[in-house]
């Protein structure tokens, strides 16, 4: 039986972090836990990221030079690494946006398709 608690949050596709990722940086720099916070209030506490999938994807993403960063103190007072969308990073968010947008509707026609329509 499933734990409640998953129940209540979808599973994030694999290959949909990264873009997660872009998207909650173009809204304004944001250190790491923030980022996984971000995500989670604009999916409406729908989508919960693991801190241990999280860190490793910004690594990746600042590596690539899609997002960069510089420290500063967070609300707390803690020195923290704020993370920010780079001109490529706009780029790959609105490419990845029209690619995402385009098979959710390629897959939305698919699972619309009944007997008749074969």
């Amino acid at each position: 039986m499933a734990d409640k608690s998953q129940d209540k949050q979808t599973e994030i596709l694999q290959g949909t972090l990264d873009l997660l990722i872009l998207k909650a940086v173009s809204l304004g720099p944001l250190h790491g836990y923030g980022v996984l916070l971000r995500i989670q209030q604009i999916s409406g506490e729908e989508l919960v990221i693991q801190q241990g999938s999280l860190y490793p994807a910004l690594y990746r993403l600042e590596h690539q030079g899609v997002i960069a960063s510089e420290w500063g103190d967070s609300e707390n007072n803690r020195r923290a690494k704020y993370y920010r969308l780079t001109a490529a990073g706009k780029r790959r968010l609105e490419a990845e946006t029209e690619k995402w947008n385009r098979m959710a509707g390629i897959i939305a026609g698919i699972l619309r398709t009944t007997p008749e329509n074969v």
